[in-house]
């Protein structure tokens, strides 16, 4: 595998690019999905809901909490994470901004 010369990118593209890739795991969208509907879980609660081990379900976690789309507190012996919120608008924002930019090129396709 290559280098990724990642010093070549805007910082905001490598940002987004970051972001898509943690978003980039069906496990990861299932977990966001849920903290989303409950406003906030502890990580058993996950291990509950999705047919993931507990350690699989830290890793995940671990990955989104890196690039700032989920935040975590600890409360006691058990960690609750919830969303992140300028960080997931700021995503949704490079996305839509991303999607919605007009395109110049002619139609090859």
């Amino acid at each position: 595998m290559g280098v990724t010369k990642t010093q070549n990118f805007t910082a905001s593209q490598n940002q987004l690019a970051n972001m898509a890739k943690a978003l980039g795991h069906p496990a990861r969208i299932a977990i966001l999905e849920a903290l989303i509907k409950r406003q906030s879980c502890i990580c058993s609660d996950l291990v509950e809901e999705l047919p993931l081990a507990q350690a699989t379900v830290s890793q995940h976690l671990k990955e989104l909490k890196a690039v700032g789309l989920i935040k975590g507190e600890i409360e006691g012996t058990s960690v609750c994470y919830c969303i992140n919120e300028p960080v997931w608008e700021q995503a949704r924002d490079m996305l839509l901004h991303l999607f919605t930019s007009p395109t110049s090129a002619p139609k090859c396709c």
